[in-house]
């Protein structure tokens, strides 16, 4: 199933006209051989229907079952032709087409995807963690400033709940490097818990101290270009890739350290 978020589908919906069940000026047959030669899929069957008969019912069921990589190729194929068939097009047009180009580029450049995280925070019924995954989803490609400082956010709200339900006390206001390594600490994951005997010893003591970088790296990344700081009024913000880069770390590192927190406690 592809990754596309709720606020990614209603600017695709506004963008290809899909309030009434249409999908732009397509009848049932053009839209069938447009998805087919897009994609190479036929539209029109029982898997596609789940929702309904429309065009635009079978377009979500598309949503729904396909990869990132097939909805991102049929979006950019219905993109050009929307642009191409256009008899006007208005700055609120151009808008929508320009957001809904950037829904497609990243689903083809594999964006974050976060389905671990959010099954780790259903699971801890860790409900600002949720909030936190779902901020990231929202801004990733709007804001990248808030999705780095979400990230940030997300690996404190990991340390603390991992260290509370293991009984550890946290005191005062403890900075985000501080936090990684109580959290190491208490998982035995720091490198002077690997036995030299085991196999691999050298590499796994490289990866753990990598590791407990990431966090401070994300704070670093934060303090410079991520919300919570004034900026100086000529600051260039990160981009998008930044932004994946980010997330994608914070959302590695956070199912890990969940994960060896279940299997260990």
């Amino acid at each position: 199933m592809s990754s596309l978020n709720m606020r990614e589908k209603r600017v695709l919906e506004d963008f290809l006209g899909m309030g009434g069940g249409y999908v732009l000026n397509f009848s049932d047959r053009t839209f069938g051989e447009f998805v087919h030669e897009a994609v190479d899929i036929e539209i029109h069957t029982d898997e596609y229907s789940i929702h309904g008969s429309s065009k635009a019912k079978k377009l979500r069921a598309f949503w729904e079952v396909e990869s990132d990589y097939l909805v991102g190729r049929l979006l950019n194929a219905l993109i050009d032709y929307a642009q191409d068939t256009a008899r006007e097009t208005t700055e609120e047009a151009k808008n929508l087409a320009e957001r809904s180009r950037a829904i497609a580029s990243r689903l083809l450049a594999g964006g974050p995807s976060l389905d671990d995280l959010k099954q780790k925070a259903k699971s801890l019924d860790a409900n600002h963690l949720a909030e936190q995954i779902r901020r990231m989803e929202d801004s990733v490609e709007t804001d990248p400033s808030l999705a780095i400082g979400t990230a940030k956010e997300l690996i404190e709200t990991c340390c603390k709940t991992i260290l509370s339900e293991r009984g550890q006390e946290i005191s005062g206001t403890p900075d985000i490097p501080t936090l990684t390594k109580a959290t190491l600490k208490e998982l035995n994951l720091v490198p002077e818990g690997v036995p030299n005997a085991a196999r691999g010893a050298d590499v796994i003591k490289r990866l753990l101290s990598n590791l407990s970088t990431i966090g401070h790296g994300l704070a670093e990344l934060r303090g410079l270009y991520g919300t919570g700081h004034g900026q100086h009024g000529s600051t260039s913000g990160l981009t998008t890739r930044h932004a994946k880069l980010a997330v994608g770390a914070a959302s590695t590192l956070a199912v890990f350290l969940f994960e060896t927190h279940e299997q260990t406690k």
